[in-house]
């Protein structure tokens, strides 16, 4: 007998569970679609596409409604002769500009042998590049930008849309479907863009538990045996979700980690333990993940807001933060960032959800301003701030989480930081 087995207890495709699996009906967006499927129809009448804004928060499924529709758009055009459909579909995180954008446009479009760089050039020369590569492809084409807030001006955004009106393209037909987890992106575009990129604008709420159950039984009916989840299981990765922000994706991948601890630990039956014991896996996972991409700078500023959380004091501004995340500093040996970088870096664990800010707004004698507090355990930031808690030392108000055969226990503790 070999080293390994194929396991044949829990899942009977576990694949149903992953990010790309594509379900052959969607739940719980019966108006998004039609919504959708009404803004769509254009392409289907060989006429000029619309562009299309989806919004909503992340796991609400707009790249998979988006998934749902296209596939079925291409397939449903080949019935005309007369339209020629292309489809070019790209995640922008990690390009933050137009100039990136559009030199990933013309990569997309051209073979492997003939790509060109992603700097060197001037703008005005990869944009001409890009109605060049359009052109020759011809017909409609769609151009589908996810996560389409990471980019940071609107150039390719304004160019696009406007290319056929310009004279810049005379055979291809485009549209653009820009899909944001962020509303608020929307509101920094400027007018001209606003109004040619929202053309058709669809919002997706934050799913309710019930929608959630729905979504995660369609998937548990393909993914696990009959009479593997005990009924419990279903409802309780639903309430999860839902309290997150009603996000599917995080609802079926904590229904997947239910699944795999139950597989692992040889049991027959998944119930409520492993759904437990895998919200805090992914929790803990989720947290380490975002804290190590962050700066030293960036673990000092959580370092300070964590301390200042455990004393109570907050919600707090900034300029209350910057005291004792200088103090840190300085013990660490660095320099202190200014008031305007240290900000940048609460917005930043604000964007990835360790901590949350609310704008508050005093009229014309107080102004507007941030306050910040901390939206995830303590325990488990701390344990992910190793390095920090070596360089510093440890906070009194951190002393709770440390006992006394501790590492750390020899630092002498910050009793002093204001």
């Amino acid at each position: 007998m070999g080293m390994f087995e194929r396991d044949t207890d829990i899942y009977k495709d576990r694949d149903a569970l992953r990010e790309d699996y594509q379900p052959e009906e969607l739940v719980g967006r019966d108006d998004e679609l039609r919504a959708y499927q009404t803004a769509l129809q254009p392409v289907v009448n060989g006429e000029q596409p619309n562009n299309i804004f989806l919004y909503g928060k992340t796991g609400v499924g707009k790249t998979a409604a988006t998934n749902y529709l296209l596939s079925h758009l291409k397939e449903d055009v080949k019935q005309y002769e007369d339209i020629d459909f292309d489809l070019v579909f790209f995640n922008c995180d990690g390009l933050t500009s137009s100039y990136q954008i559009a030199t990933r446009l013309v990569n997309e479009l051209r073979d492997d042998s003939n790509q060109i760089s992603t700097t060197g050039y001037p703008r005005s020369s990869v944009y001409e590049m890009l109605w060049e590569e359009l052109d020759d492809v011809g017909g409609t084409i769609l151009i589908v930008l996810d996560e389409i807030d990471h980019v940071k001006d609107d150039s390719i955004l304004y160019q696009l849309p406007r290319a056929r009106a310009n004279e810049n393209l005379t055979k291809a037909k485009t549209g653009i479907i820009g899909i944001s987890n962020d509303f608020s992106f929307r509101d920094d575009l400027s007018p001209k863009v606003k109004s040619s990129l929202c053309e058709q604008e669809i919002h997706f709420p934050a799913y309710d538990a019930g929608d959630l159950q729905q979504i995660l039984t369609e998937r548990a009916d393909v993914a696990f045996y009959n009479g593997v989840l005990d009924d419990a299981v279903i409802p309780l990765c639903a309430a999860y979700g839902a309290k997150d922000a009603g996000d599917a994706r995080q609802s079926i991948d904590l229904l997947m980690k239910a699944g795999d601890l139950a597989r692992d630990g040889d049991t027959e039956i998944v119930v409520e333990k492993h759904v437990e014991r895998g919200r805090r896996d992914l929790e803990r996972g989720r947290i380490e993940e975002g804290i190590n991409g962050l700066t030293q700078h960036g673990h000092l500023v959580l370092y300070a807001l964590l301390t200042l959380d455990l004393e109570n004091e907050t919600p707090v501004r900034s300029r209350d933060v910057r005291p004792r995340y200088t103090r840190f500093v300085e013990r660490a040996g660095r320099d202190p960032l200014v008031p305007r970088r240290m900000r940048d870096h609460l917005s930043e664990l604000a964007m990835l959800g360790l901590i949350s800010v609310t704008e508050r707004n005093e009229g014309r004698r107080g102004g507007t301003y941030r306050e910040y507090n901390l939206d995830m355990n303590a325990s488990l930031i701390l344990n992910a701030l190793d390095d920090i808690l070596e360089n510093v030392g440890i906070h009194e108000s951190v002393n709770q989480y440390f006992n006394a055969d501790d590492e750390f226990e020899e630092e002498p503790a910050l009793s002093d930081f204001s």
